[in-house]
């Protein structure tokens, strides 16, 4: 595997900087890490592009050029997986629309979600099924990567409804996901009882929960991970404003921030794929730089949680 700054030469000319002209940047998918969909010999990047947050605000607006930029800025440097959901505003429709336009809805590794449940209430099966047709019609595709229950909503309705169209041959995989604290019990549950393919978890450098049972129940049971909020949101950021990327990040090719907390999460053997959200071209470019180059090892992980926890 090249190293980052081999990777940077080979795709900016010697003593480029990522950073500064992203749109200069080539593709070189060859130099990624990526990681195998348990169970298969599917190889998906390590580095994706979620839509929630910065995304689904733009999304919403009426200037939509930057996130056709993002998404082409994620191809066109080997990244594929993209994570969205019918409850991301206008993320999904506009996403799909853009995909079709740019002519990469076939390269995306595209998970979506499900959920038509109430908070703690049932889902009606009709508008479940009505969800999902809309979900097939805005990314154009005639089979879905991956579908997702939404925040565990109503599994006994949602996840036998997935498995229908999985057997079927409309989606490829199942999951759930929850990036809420009070339901970890139930996703440990489900990952222990259910047939699923997928999870999706929040987890980072300084909200490690998901290390404790989670991670290791998912390489036990050979269930892929999809990591969501990998920069805490912004709380990560706020903890690092105005501070320089320790010297001794460079020994895992690390060269930002981003790529600091990112490799942390790529570092950890259960995550498939980890899915921060970004509207602006310049952060996926900087993102797509953690899936390469070397990752840290045991030692230098728990370096770097030392370094958060001694930061306010």
């Amino acid at each position: 595997m090249i190293s980052r700054r081999e990777w940077l030469q080979r795709t900016m000319g010697a003593g480029g900087l990522l950073a500064l002209d992203p749109q200069a940047v080539l593709a070189n998918p060859a130099g990624l890490i990526t990681r195998a969909i348990p169970g298969t010999n599917e190889q998906l990047p390590i580095v994706g592009l979620g839509s929630s947050a910065t995304f689904a605000q733009v999304a919403r607006s009426d200037d939509v050029d930057a996130l056709r930029a993002v998404l082409k800025q994620m191809v066109d440097l080997g990244g594929k997986v993209f994570d969205t959901a019918p409850s991301y505003g206008a993320s999904e429709e506009v996403a799909g629309r853009m995909a079709q336009e740019l002519g990469i809805e076939k390269k995306l590794f595209w998970a979506t979600k499900l959920n038509v449940a109430p908070r703690g209430g049932s889902a009606d099966p009709k508008a479940a099924r009505e969800q999902l047709e809309t979900s097939f019609q805005r990314i154009g595709k005639p089979v879905i990567d991956l579908v997702q229950v939404h925040n565990l909503g109503d599994l006994p309705t949602q996840l036998p409804i997935l498995r229908e169209y999985k057997d079927k041959g409309r989606i490829r995989y199942i999951g759930v996901t929850t990036t809420f604290e009070p339901q970890y019990a139930a996703l440990v549950e489900t990952m222990r009882k259910e047939r699923i393919d997928f999870i999706g978890i929040d987890y980072a450098v300084d909200n490690r929960h998901a290390e404790e049972t989670i991670l290791p129940l998912a390489r036990d049971k050979g269930i892929g991970v999809l990591v969501y909020m990998p920069f805490g949101r912004t709380r990560l950021w706020q903890r690092v404003k105005g501070r320089q990327v320790p010297d001794w990040a460079r020994e895992f090719d690390a060269n930002s921030w981003a790529q600091f907390f990112l490799k942390y999460i790529a570092s950890h053997p259960a995550v498939t794929a980890i899915t921060p959200a970004t509207s602006r071209p310049s952060n996926m470019a900087d993102n797509m730089g953690g899936a390469v180059g070397r990752l840290p090892d045991a030692a230098m992980r728990k370096r770097m949680i030392q370094l958060m926890e001694e930061l306010p």
